[in-house]
């Protein structure tokens, strides 16, 4: 099958990526809850990675040694991509660890996932997800840094992750959708939108594409839906793709703006949206040609040692058991295939191989 050649055949999906609400709710084989043997296992990795002096971002998957539980996280990322593209892990005891510790941890339980991926301008290869005082109305700023409610989006990597620190005092809750569910139904029901939806949109690159301009978006248009040899992709950031094609001299009107709005309420209607309170311990991934997530506001804590706070790991699984991508789907940050967000300042002083 050739790329995007669907938008005639109108051909639906049938895989087990294809889910809705009431089917998490049903079956809970999707999440995984820590044993004892997993939890002595995760102590003796991060023991031996401290004893060598190894900490992220060098460590290696050699330097955080899990018999056990690393195979299993090694056939969950390929499971990622294959099944229904989410998984929650639950209980990682974050509060024994300490920050910079759990950091560590969940770095190296990333090391069987796949390649971490830089996810800012200023080079940082885990995210902290935490309410920095700006909003989402302020120009270029990314959602992750307020306590604003986050719209149906999906991040630019094949994977995301999210380890919870400190859960807000209310809100914050973390909303999933299957996009193989959304697009049957826009096949389904608004066919005429698939268009435009394959043809794609410029998105809004914050400030942190290779040129630097505040006002740079990507280079080509990003389909949101993309057929490549037989498997289909989402890329969907309703925020990035108004206001990209805003700067792009081209604002959504008309059916444009439609199925983008489109796409947008069906992730949060209840058949397709599935909602999960984030607890301290627990991992979040998804793949994010399969899930689009979203957050509710929050109101934080005023002490500021319990406030919000979520590590997010971007993640490229391996080329081996990776999904393949049309290459105008896959260029997403004017680096490439697949690329990361351009260093502009390196921080972190590591840029992946």
């Amino acid at each position: 099958m050739a790329p995007n050649d669907a938008i005639d055949t109108l051909q639906m999906i049938d895989t087990p990526a294809v889910w809705h609400a009431a089917d998490l709710r049903a079956d809970e084989s999707w999440i995984w809850r820590l044993t004892d043997d997993d939890l002595g296992e995760i102590d003796r990795a991060i023991e031996t990675a401290q004893h060598n002096g190894v900490r992220m971002p060098d460590m290696q998957r050699a330097d955080f040694p899990l018999p056990t539980l690393g195979p299993r996280l090694a056939a969950a990322a390929q499971d990622l991509d294959a099944g229904r593209g989410c998984l929650l892990i639950k209980g990682l005891d974050v509060a024994r660890y300490g920050v910079e510790t759990a950091r560590d941890v969940y770095w190296g339980m990333g090391q069987y996932l796949g390649t971490a991926m830089i996810q800012n301008a200023a080079g940082d290869v885990i995210g902290n997800i935490r309410d920095s005082g700006r909003t989402i109305g302020e120009k270029n700023v990314r959602g992750y840094t307020t306590k604003n409610r986050m719209l149906p989006h999906c991040d630019p990597m094949d994977i995301v992750g999210l380890l919870c620190i400190h859960p807000a005092k209310t809100g914050g809750q973390s909303l999933i959708a299957s996009t193989g569910a959304i697009y049957n139904e826009v096949c389904r029901t608004h066919p005429e939108y698939l268009p435009t939806l394959f043809r794609g949109y410029h998105y809004d690159l914050r400030g942190e594409g290779p040129t630097g301009d505040s006002d740079e978006v990507t280079d080509n248009r990003v389909p949101v839906f993309s057929w490549c040899e037989g498997r289909m992709s989402c890329r969907f950031h309703g925020r990035s793709i108004r206001e990209g094609m805003k700067k792009a001299g081209q604002p959504l009107t008309g059916i444009d703006k439609a199925a983008v709005d489109y796409v947008e309420t069906l992730a949060a209607d209840d058949r397709f949206r599935f909602d999960m309170d984030l607890e301290q311990g627990d991992i979040q991934i998804l793949n994010n040609y399969a899930v689009l997530h979203a957050r509710d506001a929050f109101e934080d804590w005023p002490e500021q040692n319990k406030r919000r706070h979520l590590l997010r790991l971007w993640i490229n699984l391996d080329p081996s058991i990776a999904r393949p991508l049309d290459p105008v789907f896959a260029t997403k940050n004017n680096t490439g295939p697949r690329g990361a967000i351009h260093v502009q300042t390196d921080h972190s002083g590591w840029v992946p191989q």
